[in-house]
């Protein structure tokens, strides 16, 4: 007999989906190729459709309240159950930082960082207040929490979780294959330089972004190309002939700016996973990134890390790297040999797991 499972997939619809929403949609889709498995997605109401890429690959029902109502009855109120919608299940998983009531149901919830407890600062107040209370939620209430990194896991068993019920089910990755049409298309689009460093992410402070253009300055004669959508936050990123800021991007060309970068950065000040990273390194990149947090565990020897602190630091070893060939070389090879055995699979095999442990 299968275990039915009700998944949110709310985050499809985020603003700016990030990785938690290409997290949630790869390791859903995964999990539910375990036959033993029935998943059913569930949603609030929206008048538009799921981000690009991100339309859920498991059969949804959406619940006729809008957002901003569904979770506030679902962390004050704790309602409405979801049975009206998905019927009966064995598992209720919290895929993000909204946690429905499992009525009956096992509940599963993924706490993915804990970056808003820790610099609070670094997050609106609203994002702040929901994060705060879908993490009390996960951590009174949750059968088993899933976490993708050891960091993640001391971050909550710091702030009370017991660590018999924390899984870490680290993310995947999907190489893709770039021909030189793709580099020249992408080169000729965005005009690239012969050389850049690139960083990727949401435009928002503990991205650090402004630490890494302060240590960009520093770094003498290569262009940074700065990637990804506008977030929150006073971070200023003005295009000029030094820096190239492109904004958000489609998809098929990420995998082309991660293979013609020189080098690629992301100095955190914290990640729960930084799937950057591991996208970059499945490409062949060689990696800057930050020591003592979640990237570090992601790259593990196939890069280098510095202190997201330390801007000289970070410049140093940019220059450093930019300047010898040879390293750039081995790390790429490193890294995307290391990526490798970051599968989508893999995190759907170790998902499917904690639903049947969650049961049992």
């Amino acid at each position: 007999m299968s275990l039915r499972v009700a998944a949110t997939v709310e985050s499809a619809w985020h603003r700016v989906p990030g990785g938690i929403a290409n997290a949630t949609h790869h390791s859903l889709h995964a999990a539910a190729e375990h036959p033993d498995l029935d998943l059913i997605g569930v949603h609030a109401w929206h008048r538009s459709d799921p981000a690009e890429g991100l339309t859920p690959a498991i059969p949804i029902s959406a619940i006729p309240l809008p957002r901003p109502v569904l979770y506030d009855l679902w962390h004050r109120a704790r309602r409405p159950g979801l049975g009206p919608w998905v019927g009966d299940v064995d598992v209720v998983h919290a895929t993000d930082a909204v946690v429905p009531p499992a009525g009956g149901a096992a509940l599963v919830a993924s706490v993915h960082d804990l970056a808003f407890l820790n610099r609070p600062a670094q997050s609106t107040a609203r994002g702040f207040r929901l994060a705060t209370r879908g993490f009390e939620l996960a951590r009174d209430e949750a059968t088993l929490i899933s976490v993708p990194s050891a960091a993640t896991k001391a971050a909550c068993v710091a702030a009370g979780v017991d660590p018999t019920r924390l899984r870490i089910i680290p993310w995947g990755c999907r190489p893709a294959v770039v021909t030189d049409a793709d580099r020249a298309r992408v080169r000729d689009r965005y005009n690239l330089p012969s050389r850049f460093i690139l960083w990727v992410g949401t435009l928002e402070p503990r991205k650090n972004l402004t630490g890494l253009l302060h240590a960009h300055r520093s770094v003498p004669g290569v262009a940074l190309v700065v990637v990804g959508p506008e977030g929150w936050g006073d971070v200023d990123v003005s295009s000029s002939d030094r820096v190239l800021r492109l904004g958000a991007v489609p998809a098929a060309d990420l995998a082309p700016l991660y293979d013609l970068a020189t080098v690629f950065t992301l100095p955190s000040h914290a990640e729960g996973f930084g799937m950057p990273v591991l996208d970059a390194m499945a490409q062949g990149a060689a990696v800057v990134t930050s020591s003592g947090t979640a990237t570090e565990e992601v790259v593990g020897d196939a890069g280098v890390t510095v202190a997201p602190d330390d801007a000289d630091a970070l410049a140093g070893a940019l220059t450093s790297l930019l300047a010898d060939e040879a390293a750039r070389t081995r790390l790429g090879a490193a890294a995307r040999a290391r990526a490798a055995g970051f599968t989508w699979q893999h995190t759907g095999a170790l998902l499917a797991d904690v639903y049947r442990e969650a049961v049992a």
